[in-house]
Parts: structure tokens; C-alpha cells; sequence
């Protein structure tokens, strides 16, 4: 008789749920921009979000893997335009000291850094080594575009990213314009990288040129 094969856990899916919660949350905090910012009526981001998430998750749960790619990316590119063209609306608002007041100023930059953080941790788990449904196909994450520090611990071999951990590699890209304590190797993540930093780094300009009264 032969030996027995050794017990292999099949790893648990990784949840999609913090990722929902970070997109839909992007889509409310438009709200809380001034209609000089945004662009159409103040439900239109939301709206599009809940109407691109909803057949997201339908396509996740029926395994259709390509649809669940598109929509996911879609609605990801619809934040990540109408956030960018909002910071330069606020950027030009500010320079030509124009429709918006001050609190208003400070308020809407802090939503769109907020904005900024969670739409691009969203680009980061989706891409990132073939996307969610890519690593849970292999069951563990490759080196791809980004190498966390776990993934060289020896005593961590079967360690993966999950939606917090791309969270925290975009709050750090926001603060510190630098991925910190993650080695970026992906050419596509380093243009992404130097993307946000852009926007955050407007971001800070406008809240630091208000909070001092320079421009």
C-alpha cells in the first residue's frame, strides 16, 4: 500500500467585500463635492459605480472571470477620471481664486486625497499579479508588479496580499509619495505610482497654498 497524500488546505477565496465597501465609498464622498468640481448631477458617480458594481459581483459569484475583469476595471477607470478632473477643476479654482470659498477648498482636497487612496488600492489589487481571480486560480500569490516585505520571510511562504495590504501600499504612496517598505518591480504599477503621487501632491499644494494664503 502506498503512502497517504498529505493533507493540502485549499486556501479560502480571498474576499471581495473590502473592495466593494473602498468603491462604493469613493462614489459617496463625490457627494460632499461642490458642484464646480464635479462633472453632471451630483448622484452620477454614484449612480454609475452601483450600476457597474452590481454586475461585478453577479459575475464573480457565476464564475465568469472575464466579464467580472471588465466591469471591475471599468468602474475603477470611471473613479479614477472623474477624480483627476476634479482635482484640476479645484487646482484652477484655487489659482484663479474662483467659485469655490476657502472651507470649501480644504474640504473638497481632503476628499479627493481620500478619493485618490482608495481608487488607486483598488487598481493595485485588481492588476497585481494577474488580479484576484488569477491568484486565487494558482492558489498563491507570485512576485509580480509589487514584492512585500512577508513575501522574503522564509517562515511566511504561503503569505498573499490582500485588500488592506494594497491599501496601505496607496496611503503611503498618497503621504509619503513613496511606496515605503514595498519594492515596486511592475513598469505598469510605476507609472501608476507616479500618477497618484501627481494628484496627491496636488492635493497637498492646494491645502498647504490655502492653509498659508499664498495663492
Amino acid at each position: 500500500m502506498g503512502e497517504p497524500e498529505p493533507n493540502i488546505e485549499t486556501p479560502k477565496p480571498e474576499p471581495r467585500w473590502p473592495a466593494v465597501i473602498a468603491l462604493l465609498s469613493v462614489g459617496a464622498l463625490h457627494y460632499g463635492l461642490p458642484a464646480s468640481l464635479r462633472y453632471g448631477p451630483e448622484w452620477l458617480v454614484e449612480g454609475l459605480v452601483i450600476l457597474l458594481l452590481i454586475p461585478t459581483v453577479v459575475s464573480h459569484r457565476l464564475a465568469w472571470h472575464k466579464a467580472n475583469e471588465f466591469f471591475g476595471r471599468a468602474v475603477l477607470l470611471i473613479l479614477t477620471i472623474f477624480t483627476a478632473v476634479s482635482v484640476a477643476r479645484l487646482a484652477v479654482a484655487v489659482v484663479t481664486h474662483t467659485a469655490v470659498s476657502a472651507p470649501r477648498v480644504l474640504e473638497s482636497a481632503g476628499i479627493l486625497w481620500i478619493s485618490n487612496v482608495l481608487i488607486f488600492a483598488g487598481w493595485y489589487w485588481k492588476l497585481d499579479a494577474g488580479g484576484p481571480n488569477e491568484r486565487a486560480r494558482r492558489g498563491a500569490h507570485e512576485t509580480d508588479a509589487f514584492l512585500f516585505p512577508q513575501m522574503t520571510l522564509s517562515d511566511a511562504p504561503n503569505w498573499t496580499p490582500k485588500f488592506v495590504d494594497y491599501l496601505f501600499l496607496a496611503f503611503n504612496t498618497s503621504t509619503a509619495l513613496s511606496p515605503a517598505d514595498t519594492a515596486v518591480l511592475g513598469r505598469w504599477a510605476k507609472v501608476a505610482m507616479m500618477v497618484q503621487a501627481t494628484i496627491s501632491l496636488v492635493t497637498i499644494v492646494v491645502l498647504a497654498a490655502r492653509a498659508v494664503n499664498v495663492l
